[in-house]
Order: structure tokens, then C-alpha cells, then sequence
């Protein structure tokens, strides 16, 4: 207690005092809850001190501030000899005990004489001002981007493919061509004149990506001969002047889903001139249907199907309310169980699709078959049923396709002279549990299947998963590229990028890899799951840069503070986690990549001239677990399912599963950043040329708040749409959090010039040279995931100065 005769501690003294005492037990209790896990030591051996400190420092003795000083001493050492140099991973370590420090040393001069005050304030004050300034400089250098690889790698030129050149100007498919490259020969925008781009038109549809409608704007358009096709996530498609933005037509199906309303991409269609409807936009909807429009203008072309249109629902097994899985499990009343999100494609004369299905609500869901129709007619040509090969059109009356097959819910892409389509596939839902599969679920699970053009029957698949039991369906489109062979000639290839962040190459002849796979050891269950086996070895594509994915340790963890770090790494180390392919439990259980990627649908460009591949990804692990029926009915006696929501019913099986992101108490993840990245990779050699964090945390909501965050931190957020590349060297990218359209330097990654967006964008851009002989960039922004606060209708064009 403070003696009668002696003044009081000062009041900034006692705060001071009161805050390191708040701080120190937790760190205290924490740190020593997470020593009995196995963690560090750290956190419990300073929160003692702190607590020391701050019950000396409140009682106005200059020795309780001497102690602060001497644990962050200890702090800084620690953190970088457990994470180097490294920005982001110091900042939970040291920000927040930096500002502390500093206030220590300013507050020396306020103790009182005979409590240890120094007899010169002045080296006190002057190093609170220096570590004032360390931590101003911290907080600037979250502005600017970290983590940048930049790599010495030799560029080895490639053709422009005759697909490519036959389309000139024109961006006919969602990855331009049916090859799905994403890349331009335009060069009129180059590296040295791109920072003049300036907003050429803006249009708005009308058509609202509403997100809590369930409406996601994720469409590229198409552009042939001066008119850009759109298409907004209700499936409502708009034409429009590609010089202007003067709306031509719309065309509104009105259709209806109860969730996952998108619309990826169109598919354009010329029949020649002998067609009564001219040249076609095909369009399917949420709704299962599958529609041709006249180009001109909007109108349903006749000839084709019914006035029109064709059901795609016919024959799939679409679940209907009251259809029985087992004897304790009715479906309950969800419509929308098979839907149209990306497609169709166009491989010569014929429409091919596939469908999205409601992920891990139920047995017995629609079938993953693959359809081909004649573009003119819309007559059925052939189906691929990989549960029934007997079945290669339509099934025999009163019967349907194999129901709940592995389905391609994503682009397909097509190779016309080789005959081949190529199909990512997913798995046969649900998805975490794997007790259930038929061999032939587990043959075609997450494969890449090539099927002859002409007949739909198989060429060849390739597995690049076994026996998946995390949701990693094979994502993106195919990208079909050249592949140098070394030697001065190339090998047509298909490149498919991976949730998990492997990148696998194969011969696109025969499916055979051109760069080396390697089937490694993985984790085995723990052998409480009823029913379960698990896959001994996992294939890895070691001859090509992983992109993110590396396997996760407690130093990695992260947070906005040093309790949040700390909590952090306590829910690692509580929760079951052995590395890649850590299997489903009923006990909490990390898996990382998450089930969203990686790399997701965005897909991949391909720069053809430079043989350089641009993906973006993301870096976010979630928390799963696996809970058993019984329980599940207790805590949930009215869940009638939630296709891709965090509680997955997964009717008819044992368990239902939950999965959410591994976030820190704070809301922030607990991952270190970058948390999606913009990345390079050399075709040629497999080696990674750059890579960038894919924007700002600027503009994205807070959690639990609700509010939009005006900094933009340079911390790298999860991407969803992809890149383009051009001729010029340019790559462009908008699927970021942020507000921007960005352009890099293909061969270096530099950042060279961004465009201020309306809204969020989870589009991927395109590139066209209008009649009027400017080039121009072309995206849609209708508000970037997670961030409700912005849902828009936009259709932007950038181009240079007249």
C-alpha cells in the first residue's frame, strides 16, 4: 500500500499497471493450458512476468516498468528466432508489445522519487519516441505487399494455337476458346502504356447479385463481331454494344432455385448461313433448362427443343420430397437439387454439359452424367453414365441415370481435333464420408476424364485423388496447352489445377502425366468411424509448383494480438490435425486446403506466347467433424438440409458433418497471411516465376460488425475469379476482396496499375478489339463474397485514351 506520507502512484502509472495485469493472467492461464497441449512455453513464462510487472507497476515502482521492458526484450528475441524476419508472422509477435514498450518508457519519468524514477528522463523519453516510430512504421508497412516471390526463371517461347488464331478478336467461350486458356493475342495494351487505362463505359443490367438471395455474380462474358453477351446470376442474359455499353436486348427465363443461383458462362453458336436462326447464345438456367436465343436479338430460337427450350432435369433422378433413403430417412421437402451454374460448352455441332448437385445432403441425389445435344436442334446425342456404361443416350424408359455419381460441376473443355472432352470431376456426394461408395465412385472420384467428341464414350481418366473424403472435387477448367518437351517440339497437354494447390500435367492424348506424379504416404483413420477406409497413398504432382498447401504448424498460427495468436494456437494444438489428408473424425479435426481450395473455379490462364500459367488461390484451413446420426437428430430435430452450408445433413449415412473456417476469436484467420495469392508458374520447367498477394483486406466486412474496412492491409485475400493474359505481357485479375481490377507484369509479376471498382468482383475479366479498333477490358462487378454491404449489377470496360 502507499505509505500516508507519499503521494499516490500517478494515475497513467496505475492504467498502465492495470492493463499489463489484464493482459499477463491471460496470457498466464492460456499459456499454461497451452503447454499441457504440447505448445510453447512462451506465452505462460511471460504472462508471469507481466503479471509481476504490472502488480509493481501499478504501485507506481519504476521496476515493474524495468520488467516490461526486459520480457520485451525476451519477445523480441523469441519471435525472431521462431519466425526470422518475416513481416506478417512478427506482427501479432511484436506490434501490440512494441506500443506497450514504448508507453513504459515514456511513463519512467512519472514515478515518483524514492520508487526507482531515473535521474535523467530524457533516454527514456527519446527511446519511447524511437519505439513509438518502430511501431508508426509497423502499422505502414501493413500497406505494402510481403511475401512476393520473384524468381529467375528463363522463358521459353511458345505457339499461339490455330483455336486461338481462329478466333481473332472475338471471345466465344468462357476461357475464350474450348480450350480454355484465358489468353489473348491483343497487344495494343502493353507494360509500358497500361497505367493510362481509364473506365471507357459502365452499364448496369438491373439484375442485382443479391447474395443473401443466394445470387452470386461470377460470369465472364462473351464478345463476338461488336456485341458483349452477359449473363447475371439469375440466368437473365443482356447484349450489349461493346463500344458503348448501350444495352441491345434482355432476356430474362425466370427462373427459380432456392440456392446456388449463378450463372459462370454462355456458349456461343454459329450454324451457318443456311440456319433459319442465325447465330445462337446457348444458355442453361438455375432452373434445369436449357435455352437457344437468337444473337440478333434475344428472341427464343424455335427449332431448337421445345419454342426454344429443353428440360435438363429428364432422366437425372431428381430427389422430390418424400422419396425414402433409408428406413429412418425421408427427404425432406428441398426443391433445387440439380441446377445449372457453369456451361454450356460447344465442341463443334454439339452442346456438352454437365451439372451442379446439393453437395452432402442426401444419398441418392441426382445423377453426375454428362449430356451432349445437337446445337441446332437441341436433340440428345449421347450421355455418359460412368455408374452404367450400358447407357450411352437416353436411359430406358422408367429408369434414370445413376444417381449420385461424381458430377463436373465446373468448365469443361474440348480439344476438336483431337475429338476429346475433357471433364473435371467431382465426387459422389456426400462427400466426408466414404463408407458408402461403389467402386465406381471411388475409380472417378476428383478424376480428369476424357470422352471421345463424337460418341461421348471414354478415352481415358486419370485419378488425382483416392478415396476423397474432404470435398476436393476437381474445381477448374481444363486448361489445354503445348508443353515444351525439351527438345524443341511441345506435347499437347491438359493442365488441371486442384483444391489442394497441385498443378497436374498430363498428355491430353492418352492421360498419361508428362510431369512426374508420386503416390505418397498419407494418414490413416483412427478407426471409430463406423464403416470408413481410407486410401493408403495420395498422388502429389511433384514436377509442378505446389501453390500454397504446405502442411501446418503451430508457429504459423496467427491472430490480430498476442491472446489472439495464442488462441490460435491452442484450438491447433486441441484439434486433431496429422498433415495433409488428415481424415474426417468425430473429434475436431483441421483439414488444409480447405474444401474451397486452393484453386477453385477460376481456373487457369495460360499465356501461350511466354509458356507461363497464372492461378489464383486461396489459404484458409477449416475445422470439420464428423457427428454421429443419432446425436445429429438430438440437436437438430427440424435441419432439413443446407447444400455447401456449414452443417451438412448427409441423410442416409451414419454421420453429418460441420465444417467452418478456422478463425480466431477476433473473427481474423488464424493462419499467418497471405490468405489468396496471384500466382506464375513455367510451364516448361514446372518452376513458380512470381507470385503476389492477391490484394487488400480494404472493403471487406468485419466480421460480428458488419461495417466495411476502409485500410487496405496488404495481407493477400482469398481469390475466387481468374486471370487473363495477353499478348503484350499483361496479366489482369479481379476476384479480389478488395474494390480493384489489377494488372501485373506476366513475366515479373509487378503490380503496374489497378482500377478502382463500383463493387466487388468474382468474375474473371476478358479482352476484345472493338470496331473501333481499341482494346478493351471487360469485367463484371456485382460484390465480392462474404461482403453484403455492395451487391451490384455492373458491366465495366477499361480501354486506353482515344
Amino acid at each position: 500500500m502507499t505509505s500516508p506520507h507519499q503521494p499516490a502512484p500517478h494515475l497513467l502509472l496505475r492504467v498502465f499497471g492495470f492493463v499489463l495485469g489484464v493482459v499477463g493472467l491471460i496470457l498466464t492461464f492460456g499459456g499454461i493450458y497451452l503447454i499441457t497441449l504440447g505448445g510453447s512455453w512462451y506465452y505462460a513464462i511471460t504472462g508471469l512476468l507481466m503479471s509481476l510487472a504490472a502488480f509493481r507497476t501499478f504501485r507506481g515502482q519504476a521496476n515493474g516498468l524495468y520488467l516490461y521492458l526486459f520480457v520485451f526484450l525476451g519477445t523480441v528475441l523469441w519471435a525472431i528466432w521462431e519466425v526470422g524476419f518475416s513481416f506478417w508472422p512478427l506482427v501479432p509477435r511484436l506490434v501490440a508489445p512494441v506500443f506497450l514498450a514504448a508507453c513504459a518508457l515514456l511513463l519512467l519519468p512519472l514515478v515518483r522519487e524514492g520508487a526507482g524514477r531515473p535521474a535523467s528522463a530524457r533516454p527514456f523519453v527519446a527511446g519511447g519516441i524511437g519505439l513509438s516510430a518502430i511501431f508508426a512504421g509497423f502499422m505502414a508497412l501493413m500497406f505494402m505487399p510481403h511475401d512476393v516471390v520473384q524468381n529467375d526463371v528463363s522463358i521459353t517461347p511458345g505457339q499461339v494455337s490455330a483455336a486461338t488464331e481462329n478466333v481473332g478478336e472475338n471471345w466465344v467461350a468462357w476461357g475464350k476458346t474450348s480450350e480454355g486458356l484465358r489468353y489473348s493475342t491483343a497487344e495494343q495494351i502493353t507494360p509500358e502504356n497500361v497505367s493510362q487505362l481509364e473506365v471507357a463505359w459502365v452499364a448496369q443490367t438491373g439484375f442485382i447479385a443479391d447474395q443473401s438471395q443466394n445470387l452470386q455474380d461470377q460470369n465472364t462474358p462473351l464478345y463476338v463481331d461488336g456485341t458483349l453477351y452477359q449473363c447475371a446470376s439469375g440466368s437473365q442474359v443482356t447484349a450489349l454494344d461493346g463500344i458503348t455499353g448501350e444495352i441491345k436486348w434482355q432476356f430474362d427465363p425466370q427462373g427459380a432455385s432456392p440456392y446456388w443461383k449463378r450463372c459462370r458462362t454462355l456458349a456461343y453458336f454459329d450454324p451457318g448461313p443456311q440456319d433459319t436462326c442465325g447465330p445462337r447464345i446457348v444458355m442453361t438456367t438455375t432452373d434445369t433448362r436449357l435455352i437457344s436465343l437468337r444473337a440478333s436479338d434475344g428472341s427464343t430460337c424455335e427449332t431448337f427443343g421445345t419454342n426454344g427450350m429443353l428440360d435438363l432435369a429428364a432422366g437425372m433422378g431428381q430427389l422430390v420430397p418424400g422419396d425414402p433413403i433409408d428406413e429412418n430417412t425421408v427427404i425432406p421437402p428441398l426443391p433445387g437439387f440439380l441446377a445449372q451454374t457453369t456451361g454450356p460448352f460447344i465442341g463443334g455441332d454439339k452442346i456438352i454439359l454437365g451439372a451442379w448437385v446439393a453437395d452432402n445432403v442426401s444419398m441418392g441425389e441426382p445423377s453426375g452424367a454428362v449430356r451432349a445435344f445437337d446445337a441446332r436442334t437441341g436433340a440428345q446425342v449421347w450421355a455418359w453414365d460412368l455408374g452404367n456404361p450400358e447407357i450411352t443416350n437416353l436411359p430406358p424408359e422408367g429408369e434414370t441415370y445413376t444417381r449420385g455419381t461424381p458430377n463436373v460441376w465446373s468448365g469443361i473443355s474440348i480439344d476438336e481435333e483431337l475429338g476429346l472432352v475433357y471433364l473435371p470431376l467431382g465426387n459422389a456426394t456426400p462427400d466426408y464420408y466414404g463408407g458408402h461408395r461403389r467402386d465406381f465412385d471411388d475409380e472417378y472420384n476428383a478424376s480428369l476424364v476424357a470422352l471421345r467428341l463424337d460418341d461421348g464414350r471414354e478415352a481415358w481418366h486419370f485419378r488425382t485423388q483416392n478415396h476423397d473424403l474432404w470435398d476436393y472435387d476437381l474445381p477448374s477448367q481444363p486448361a489445354l496447352a503445348n508443353v515444351p518437351d525439351g527438345n524443341g517440339g511441345a506435347i499437347p497437354a491438359v493442365i488441371q489445377t486442384t483444391k489442394r494447390g497441385q498443378i497436374f500435367v498430363l498428355d491430353r492424348r492418352n492421360g498419361q502425366p508428362i510431369k512426374t506424379v508420386e503416390e505418397k504416404p498419407v494418414p490413416a483413420g483412427d478407426g471409430v468411424i463406423d464403416g470408413e477406409y481410407y486410401a493408403e497413398t495420395q498422388p502429389y504432382s511433384t514436377g509442378m509448383a505446389a501453390i500454397g498447401g504446405d502442411p501446418l504448424s503451430e508457429k504459423q498460427m496467427w491472430g490480430a494480438t498476442p491472446i489472439d495468436q495464442m488462441m490460435c494456437r491452442i484450438m491447433f494444438k486441441s484439434y486433431k490435425y496429422e498433415g495433409d489428408f488428415t481424415p474426417q473424425s468425430t473429434q475436431k479435426t483441421l483439414v488444409y486446403p480447405g474444401n474451397n481450395g486452393g484453386m477453385n473455379w477460376g481456373s487457369a490462364s495460360v499465356d501461350q506466347g511466354r509458356n507461363i500459367m497464372v492461378v489464383a488461390d486461396m489459404r484458409m484451413p477449416v475445422v470439420t467433424q464428423l457427428l454421429p446420426r443419432e446425436q445429429f437428430r438430438k440437436d437438430n430435430p427440424d435441419f432439413e438440409g443446407d447444400p455447401h452450408g456449414a452443417l451438412s445433413a448427409q441423410f442416409g449415412l451414419p454421420y453429418a458433418h460441420s465444417v467452418v473456417n478456422f478463425m480466431s476469436p477476433l473473427g481474423v484467420p488464424c493462419l499467418q497471411p497471405p490468405w489468396g495469392t496471384v500466382s506464375a508458374v513455367d510451364v516448361a520447367s514446372g518452376e513458380l516465376v512470381w507470385q503476389q498477394p492477391a490484394g487488400t483486406g480494404k472493403d471487406a466486412t468485419l466480421v460480428g460488425i458488419g461495417l466495411q474496412n476502409p485500410l487496405p492491409f496488404y495481407v493477400g485475400m482469398p481469390a475466387l475469379g481468374g486471370a487473363i493474359t495477353t499478348g503484350s505481357g499483361l496479366t489482369f485479375h479481379s476476384g479480389t476482396q478488395d474494390y480493384y481490377l489489377r494488372a501485373y507484369d506476366t513475366e515479373t509479376g509487378d503490380v503496374l496499375w489497378k482500377g478502382r471498382l463500383p463493387s466487388g468482383s468474382q468474375s474473371t475479366p476478358m479482352t476484345y478489339i472493338g470496331p473501333d479498333g481499341r482494346q478493351y477490358i471487360v469485367l463484371t462487378a456485382g460484390g465480392a463474397r462474404y461482403n453484403p454491404n455492395d451487391w451490384a449489377d455492373y458491366i465495366i470496360a477499361f480501354a486506353l485514351p482515344e
